[in-house]
């Protein structure tokens, strides 16, 4: 190990590399812990704390959480999978999603699952009708609102205008004979969820505060005992040098304040934070290697071993203009930045930019450069069959070992699944 270079939990980065190659996801997991657990303490106790996990649906990263109290918020038959392999509760778990299919809606039924959360008044009337078929007696329901509130800040809107998510506040108000009229599903609350990337913690306690008071206005319109309201998360962290991080203690007095001033009238109600990103972003780190270090027309270039096939989310979040996550030299991780450096990957597409002209110390072919804050939204929302790369190791440092948590792709893993016919 060098001087400066970078390392997690004692361990060297060149160790890691080294041993499960590259590129690579690394995850420490003091850090998914300490963010958990600081939250968990902020937190009204009346708050369950729920990883979603389209933000990062490794297993142990699940089953980690999971040991630590977090429940579970899933969207498809895999994810409902991991989570029971991973150990969190059918009773912890919540199963949402727009458009799932009946093998989904049986599987829930099957599950003793919290709460299946519906998307339409017609979904729900056939998750009864799958309740009745199997026998299943009072199935929990939770039926997700699209709010007819507006709120900013958010990095992608998810609610408050036309979405495919929910059913709207005025269809919802009117729906009180289709509620009444279940056989086996029971409707126990609503579901919301605004947006994500919320940086501004007094529009988190706004869209807090307006959600349990639309709950409770819907549960007294469609005659429902209201035991669970789910008031989303969208907790943000910052990527980019002129965001600045959410002020945890002034988000979670406000959120604590609504909270206790809903339980008054709803003492036996509990309320669910779902967080993904906020949860696992700040754990990980992206690992390329430099192959070459080129220059093109006065600009320099480091074409390395990962890009955007395996991190599509540093392509810039949603945004219009490319803006960088933080990116360093993880070889030379305290040596002061010399020049400024292109980070591209392997693909064969302009596109595939990890970074523009980013600080770097002199890089040379070899080294090991860093994605951090890259716990959230990279291998899962990321192209990674493109050239048939496949999709990367991911490892977790936890008790100051390094454990492989998800062997990169092999060939086979690649066509093993294809079928050559005759010709």
């Amino acid at each position: 190990m060098t001087a400066n270079e970078f390392a997690v939990q004692g361990i060297p980065i060149s160790e890691i590399a080294g041993e499960f190659g590259t590129p690579l996801y690394v995850y420490d997991a003091e850090v998914l812990r300490n963010t958990y657990r600081e939250l968990r303490d902020l937190t009204h106790p009346a708050v369950d704390i729920y990883l979603s996990l389209k933000a990062n649906p490794n297993i142990s990263v699940c089953g980690y959480l999971g040991s630590l109290g977090a429940g579970a918020e899933v969207s498809s038959l895999v994810e409902l999978e991991t989570v029971r392999r991973a150990g969190i509760a059918p009773e912890n778990t919540i199963f949402l999603g727009p458009g799932k299919t009946r093998a989904e809606l049986e599987a829930c039924v099957a599950a003793g699952l919290r709460a299946v959360v519906c998307e339409s008044l017609e979904e729900l009337e056939a998750l009864d009708a799958i309740a009745v078929e199997s026998g299943r007696a009072d199935l929990p329901v939770m039926l997700r609102v699209n709010p007819d509130f507006h709120t900013k800040g958010s990095g992608l809107a998810m609610g408050g205008k036309p979405r495919q998510f929910g059913i709207d506040v005025a269809v919802l108000r009117e729906g009180r004979a289709v509620v009444k009229g279940l056989r086996r599903a029971r409707v126990i609350g609503f579901h919301a969820y605004m947006g994500t990337r919320f940086l501004n913690h007094e529009d988190l306690i706004h869209n807090t505060r307006e959600i349990l008071t639309t709950a409770a206005s819907l549960a007294t319109d469609l005659g429902i005992d209201l035991r669970v309201v789910d008031f989303g998360g969208g907790f943000g962290i910052p990527y980019f040098s002129n965001e600045t991080a959410l002020n945890t203690g002034e988000l979670t007095a406000g959120i604590n304040d609504a909270v206790t001033g809903f339980l008054e009238d709803y003492p036996d109600c509990r309320l669910i934070n779902e967080l993904g990103r906020y949860l696992t972003a700040m754990c990980g780190t992206y690992v390329t290697r430099a192959l070459y270090v080129k220059e093109s027309m006065g600009e320099q270039f480091v074409v390395a071993d990962g890009g955007t096939n395996h991190h599509m989310a540093a392509v810039g979040v949603g945004s219009f203009v490319k803006r960088n996550f933080p990116i360093r030299s993880l070889s030379h991780y305290d040596a002061e930045p010399v020049r400024e450096y292109t980070l591209t990957g392997p693909l064969c597409t302009p596109n595939d930019v990890i970074g523009k002209r980013v600080a770097l110390p002199e890089v040379r072919p070899g080294d090991l450069i860093g994605v951090e804050r890259s716990g959230a939204y990279g291998p899962s929302a990321s192209p990674g069959l493109f050239l048939s790369h496949g999709f990367p190791a991911e490892v977790m440092v936890h008790g100051g070992r390094a454990h492989l948590v998800r062997r990169r792709d092999a060939v086979e893993d690649l066509l093993g699944k294809q079928r050559l016919i005759s010709f």
